[in-house]
């Protein structure tokens, strides 16, 4: 009966993911209908995953909050990278999105940007990216490629493989790296290790966003975890990646001499961390979206609290 069950479940996700498009295309923006159209392009509501991760690595560098500049480089940095990132990925595949009923009403697909703009707003974006990180230790300007590569390599991987999940999962994992070296103009034990747990957690919801589209995957040949092996054994390789996640938060934290204040929203980010998986394994497409939407922006904002909490009271 429960086997019956869940795959009544697994069939309700085509029907999910079906959203209504318009009738032809959409004329595209310009002037000020510009800026909501490019702010929805790079999802800017789901940069509280990454930047507060790029914020914590530096603030849990010298477990000290860094000056005022430095921070706004910081920041400046991470917008242009996300931004950068996001239009790339939506470049690359624009293709596969106007397929996809749950991604065609999206501004490429549904002609709401043309390419030319996006890739406009692309070369804005990575001149930005450079501005912020030519003010920032000379580190931090030598290895500026590598995440940019990473932008381009990401959603090449869905095409090829079905860990493409980890490689979001590094490309992200870097920002708190970035950040540590921001301020120290240097690796450290810490840095990495907290890059791993954010690879790892990334990774790992990524893996349950998935499911939304694991139907029009198979059809499409498009490669994901759950597409490959099924819902069940990738949410149990979900919770293995989250699990080593919280591992190495926990790590990081002790590499860095981190106190009471980190080890507590460690302890939060772990209970949180169980209440999506217990959400996400009745496979409904609202409790996948539920578990990928707010309960990682959570998580995001807890970490920084954690790190700002210990610098404060350090």
């Amino acid at each position: 009966m429960a086997h019956r069950a869940a795959n009544r479940r697994v069939r309700r996700w085509r029907y999910a993911a079906r959203v209504s498009t318009t009738s032809g295309e959409a004329v595209p923006a310009r002037g000020w209908a510009l800026i909501p159209a490019l702010l929805g392009l790079v999802r800017f509501a789901h940069t509280i995953f990454a930047l507060p991760f790029a914020l914590a690595g530096a603030i849990l560098a010298e477990r000290a909050v860094p000056g005022t500049l430095v921070l706004v480089w910081v920041v400046v940095a991470m917008a242009g990278a996300r931004s950068l990132a996001m239009a790339l990925n939506r470049l690359v595949d624009a293709e596969i999105d106007a397929r996809n009923p749950r991604t065609a009403d999206r501004e490429l697909p549904s002609g709401r940007l043309t390419r030319v703009q996006v890739w406009a707003f692309s070369a804005v974006s990575l001149a930005v990216l450079l501005l912020a990180v030519s003010q920032l230790p000379r580190l931090v300007w030598v290895l500026w490629p590598i995440p940019v590569a990473l932008f381009v390599v990401y959603p090449y991987a869905k095409r090829f493989t079905r860990w493409c999940h980890l490689v979001l999962g590094i490309t992200i994992g870097l920002a708190p790296i970035g950040g540590w070296i921001a301020v120290t103009g240097e690796f450290a034990l810490g840095a990495i290790l907290l890059g791993i747990a954010v690879a790892a957690w990334i990774a790992g919801f990524d893996i349950i966003y998935a499911l939304l589209d694991m139907d029009f995957d198979r059809e499409a040949g498009v490669h994901s975890l759950p597409a490959a092996i099924g819902p069940a054994a990738a949410l149990t390789v979900s919770r293995a990646l989250h699990a080593g996640a919280v591992l190495a938060l926990a790590a990081a934290g002790l590499a860095a001499g981190a106190g009471v204040a980190f080890g507590v929203g460690v302890i939060v980010v772990a209970l949180l961390l169980l209440a999506e998986h217990r959400t996400a394994r009745s496979l409904e497409p609202e409790d996948v979206g539920r578990a990928f939407g707010m309960t990682n922006a959570v998580i995001a904002v807890i970490v920084l609290v954690a790190v700002l909490a210990d610098a404060v009271f350090a």
